[in-house]
């Protein structure tokens, strides 16, 4: 899939973590930094997508902690250690945001919500959302795509279903696909 039209032009990007930057734990949580383990996929890339895109944010929902499974201070650490290596492979996070509400709390900030975008735009206010794409890899990344009127792309893994692919506007298979082609 040849995506250099679509996505050349934009300025910002948003990633989801769990999925995209790092192995996802299916039914569980990455509670610890020893349990995170960046994808290899994303390093190759991120220095690359650095330089191509204005600015990059990671919006994350980890309800681990609202879950009490973890310690906010712990999710720090996992960010602080993710934010050590990307600087080690030339590229930048310009922040990473996250709602640490549980999924059935009333008026939460978690994605497909805008709250986290809203965080960016306000930080950020060069950042528009028109001149965004979002990369993840679940329906709810792609809702909130949806939501801030950004380009939707999905990141395709063994579990990615039919209703996720059509409400993508791209997929790939890769963060190095994607950097291959806008090179």
């Amino acid at each position: 899939m040849n995506l250099t039209k679509t996505i050349s032009n934009k300025k910002y990007l948003f990633l989801d973590r769990d999925g995209v930057i790092n192995k996802r734990i299916y039914g569980g949580y990455i509670t610890r930094v020893s349990d995170f383990e960046i994808l290899d996929d994303f390093l190759k890339s991120i220095g690359f997508l650095s330089n191509h895109f204005r600015r990059i944010f990671v919006i994350t929902n980890q309800q681990g902690v609202g879950k009490g499974l973890m310690a906010p201070d712990d999710l720090k650490k996992i960010h602080e250690f993710l934010l050590q290596e990307v600087e080690k492979y030339g590229g930048k996070i310009d922040a990473i945001y996250y709602c640490t509400d549980l999924k059935n709390a009333q008026n939460n900030c978690r994605k497909p919500g805008l709250w986290m975008a809203e965080q960016a735009k306000a930080d950020f206010p060069e950042v528009d959302f028109s001149e965004s794409i979002m990369i993840g890899d679940t329906k709810t990344d792609l809702e909130f795509a949806i939501n801030a009127n950004m380009m939707s792309v999905l990141l395709l893994t063994e579990y990615s279903t039919e209703q996720e692919i059509s409400l993508a506007d791209n997929c790939i298979f890769s963060l190095t696909e994607l950097s291959n082609q806008l090179n």
